[in-house]
């Protein structure tokens, strides 16, 4: 019995495809709309339970190379150390990288709309989360004026549920 596959018009190698089924391609298509629950972790359900309750940012301290990560996590990722000091950091910090979204995503405010990954006055890593105060009237102003790294503040919501949604950043005032 032969393990080659026959394939229908024409020569399989004159039309590149091959027939080593290592290497044969396999697409499945499917569409997975499911919820979930999930335990989000020790560290993690301390950094939400600090949003939640206290409308703090607070990090994680590796005792091996002095970073203070945020979100929190239970394993330092430079040096992969045990951690379990936790400090709060700062509600101001530098806009790193962003980027400004023009197609609606679950969970975002109705684009245009910025992300951005900050990193708080006292952290060594930066979080991810919504940008609001910029005039995205014309994008290649608002990228300019976001390329100069600016500063931004937390915004912590009215009601806080302990999710990442719990806070945003918005630009904070310069008097230039």
């Amino acid at each position: 019995m032969s393990s080659t596959p026959v394939l229908p018009d024409g020569d399989a190698a004159a039309e590149g495809i091959t027939t080593d089924p290592v290497e044969e391609p396999v697409t499945i298509q499917g569409h997975w709309n499911f919820e979930y629950t999930y335990f989000a972790g020790a560290s993690a359900s301390r950094f939400f339970n600090e949003l939640r309750l206290n409308q703090r940012i607070m990090g994680t301290h590796c005792p091996a190379c002095d970073r203070v990560l945020v979100p929190a996590r239970r394993f330092c990722d430079a040096c992969y150390v045990e951690i379990d000091e936790w400090r709060e950091v700062g509600t101001e910090g530098i806009l790193d990288s962003f980027t400004i979204l023009t197609t609606s995503f679950p969970g975002l405010p109705e684009p245009p709309t910025v992300v951005g990954y900050v990193t708080l006055d006292g952290a060594s890593s930066a979080v991810l989360n919504t940008v609001h105060g910029i005039d995205l009237h014309d994008f290649d102003e608002a990228g300019a004026l976001l390329l100069t790294r600016p500063r931004v503040r937390v915004v912590f919501s009215d009601k806080c549920e302990g999710r990442i949604t719990d806070f945003a950043f918005e630009l904070v005032a310069t008097d230039a």
